[in-house]
């Protein structure tokens, strides 16, 4: 794995603990933020075709 793809994984694996952690504290604008760049990562991600494993659908 080169490290452009790694390092987008990591990007997406962090704003997905991020999105969490907001959405568990109720922070709603939080959670819009960060699923915003989970959504712009996972757009890099095809573009450049990098696999990505979805994870479990999140409410907005």
């Amino acid at each position: 794995m080169d490290a452009f793809t790694a390092g987008i994984l990591q990007r997406i694996r962090n704003a997905e603990l991020d999105l969490h952690r907001a959405q568990e504290s109720g922070d709603d604008f939080l959670a819009e933020v960060e699923q915003s760049e989970l959504d712009d990562l996972h757009r890099l991600a095809a573009e450049h075709g990098i696999s990505v494993a979805q994870p479990e659908a999140h409410a907005a």
